[in-house]
């Protein structure tokens, strides 16, 4: 009996890929259309209104957005520069998420990360920038979903299973969520990411992180969080 309760557990776990691409409007350039399908958008530099079948909304630049439905992206009368986070069936191909139809406009995939999902949770997806100040490190922590992250400003390093790897400006990387990670910053100025993940949707509204070491659990965060969008994402998608 406790076999086939394993079993039947292993077969709910759907294997799903998230990318991350950056993407550039240039100043009055034609509207991109976006169809269907769960995604972050977050304004990098620049600013441009997502209009949908339940209005528009405008983004400047450090906003961001959770949506899942078709939407038109309309560059404003400056440059833009947007991080989009796509998620899509595991064997997605990559091309098919880049802008169609917008010679103007140009998408280069920064990072793409396959992660399993227990389909037994409604998940939710968050995008959100953590920041610290000069020096700042995230004790080892894990958390109840996967995400990519990508830095906005400063320096971070990243330490997990025994790896460690520095990332700068502009660098992506991906983290499963469950498996511990320690982050350290750079004593040289501030530092800020800006992350999409997935969560089960019991975090709408509430921190995720947990903390491993039972020594750091009273020592208080050196990073701050703020939630731009979150949304919990239909059945199925």
């Amino acid at each position: 009996m406790a076999a086939a309760t394993e079993t039947e557990w292993k077969t709910d776990m759907t294997q799903r890929t998230l990318l991350l691409f950056e993407d550039t409007l240039p100043a009055g350039a034609k509207p991109v259309y976006l169809p269907a399908g769960a995604r972050a958008v977050y304004v990098r530099s620049g600013s441009v209104d997502v209009i949908g079948d339940d209005g528009s909304r405008f983004l400047w630049e450090g906003a961001a957005l959770v949506a899942g439905k078709e939407a038109t992206l309309a560059a404003g009368d400056e440059d833009t520069v947007l991080w989009r986070w796509e998620l899509a069936d595991g064997d997605a191909d990559e091309r098919d998420f880049r802008f169609r139809s917008a010679p103007e406009a140009d998408s280069t995939l920064k990072l793409r990360a396959a992660f399993d999902f227990d389909d037994r949770y409604t998940w939710l997806m968050r995008c959100d920038t953590v920041r610290f100040p000069a020096g700042g490190t995230a004790l080892t922590h894990l958390h109840q979903g996967p995400g990519i992250r990508v830095v906005l400003d400063g320096e971070i390093t990243i330490e997990t299973e025994g790896t460690s790897a520095t990332h700068l400006p502009g660098d992506a990387w991906a983290e499963q969520g469950v498996l511990p990670v320690r982050a350290p910053t750079t004593e040289r100025r501030p530092t800020t990411f800006v992350r999409c993940f997935l969560l089960p949707k019991q975090n709408k509204g509430v921190s995720s992180i947990r903390i491993v070491e039972p020594e750091d659990r009273a020592k208080p965060n050196t990073q701050k969080y703020r939630v731009l969008a979150e949304q919990v994402l239909a059945s199925g998608t």
